[in-house]
């Protein structure tokens, strides 16, 4: 139904044009035979309200208008009239199968059109002989490579539309890797930590390797629910994703509390006043946090961390350090892709990142986003 909606709408646009070319017709043919000493009677304006009357539906059927138009000029052309302004109807028809019609449709059409022409060149009480091949093969040929060069040029736009979405879409499949790294990260090395505290205890005190277990349970439902948020992304229609709230600074408490069950003190300092943030950038200086603590669990051995969290008119300010010594003592950053996912995260907004080893031990990890100027 709506592609047929659509092209009554393109008839009834194609209203004007077939109008126009038909008062020029009607005005224009007894003038320019007569320049060229031929009388126009009432046959030679038969044709010309036919070409002009079939334009209406160009867009519709090109190939069909291109036929009707075809015949009323070669028709008009064979009864010896001279050229005039029915050519200009078969100039927009040949125009409309070469911008609308594949290649190789268009250009049949286009080469039956140009030899149906040119039959008045060898028939007919006024042939003008091969001289008259050149004039009736330029209304042919040039609205061909007119149109032709019309429809390359929107396939080409339409091309660079479609890779700009794949480029998106292939931008938005990364973030969400991403997403799904720090998640699934974060929560197994807790589970992890947790883990083996509950089969430290469990032999030598069992009510601690139950709320061991407990937060096990806990860090592991938190981390699906986040993980099924985050992929919920990807599905069609994922209203669920659009609902449900990006993490944030804000969530810098729980994430501790989380942690403290897993076995990682850590303190949180908030310097200046909390405010609310741009989605973007609540999200990455949220993950940097998350992702450099995982890091603590994951590789500085027995440990505290502390996190920093800065307010400023024109940035934020996130910096979390640990008392681990493991990356100290090797004198190298650790391997893997959440540091690199960290700075790509700060530098996409504009910011600034470093991470290695604290000059009094343990790791450093440090960020800065910034922020428009606030009022």
């Amino acid at each position: 139904m709506e592609r047929r909606r659509s092209g009554w709408r393109e008839t009834v646009a194609d209203v004007p044009l077939a109008l126009a070319l038909l008062a020029v017709g009607l005005v224009g043919t007894g003038p320019a035979t007569a320049q060229q000493g031929v009388t126009a009677d009432g046959a030679a304006y038969v044709p010309v309200v036919v070409a002009a009357l079939a334009l209406v539906v160009r867009r519709r059927w090109p190939f069909g208008t291109l036929a009707v138009t075809v015949l009323a000029a070669t028709a008009y052309l064979v009864l010896g009239y001279p050229y005039g302004p029915i050519l200009l109807s078969l100039l927009v028809a040949v125009y409309t199968v070469a911008a609308h019609r594949a290649l190789r449709p268009a250009a049949i059409g286009a080469a039956v059109a140009l030899a149906s022409l040119t039959v008045h060149v060898f028939v007919g009480p006024s042939s003008p002989g091969l001289l008259g091949l050149m004039p009736a093969a330029a209304w042919v040929v040039v609205p061909f490579a007119v149109g032709s060069t019309v429809r390359l040029s929107r396939e080409a736009a339409a091309r660079g539309r479609a890779e700009e979405a794949r480029r998106l879409a292939d931008g938005e499949r990364l973030r969400v890797a991403q997403e799904v790294h720090d998640v699934v990260g974060h929560g197994l090395a807790a589970i992890h930590m947790q883990a083996e505290i509950a089969l430290h205890l469990l032999e030598k005190r069992p009510e601690q390797a139950h709320a061991a277990l407990a937060a096990i349970s806990g860090t592991s439902k938190e981390a699906l629910d986040e993980l099924r948020v985050t992929l919920a992304v990807v599905r069609r229609g994922g209203g669920a994703a659009e609902r449900a709230p990006a993490p944030g600074l804000g969530q810098v408490p729980a994430l501790r509390d989380r942690l403290a069950g897993a076995g990682l003190p850590v303190t949180v300092r908030t310097e200046g006043e909390p405010s609310a943030l741009p989605v973007a950038l609540d999200l990455a200086a949220y993950r940097v946090v998350q992702e450099s603590l995982t890091n603590v669990l994951r590789h500085a051995g027995p440990a505290t961390a502390a996190v920093r969290i800065r307010y400023a008119p024109t940035e934020v300010e996130v910096e979390v350090t640990d008392t681990g010594r493991g990356v100290a003592e090797a004198g190298r950053v650790p391997a893997g892709s959440g540091l690199a996912g960290m700075r790509e995260r700060v530098t996409a907004l504009g910011g600034s990142f470093a991470a290695g080893p604290a000059a009094d031990g343990g790791f450093r990890v440090h960020a800065r986003l910034p922020l428009e100027e606030r009022s």
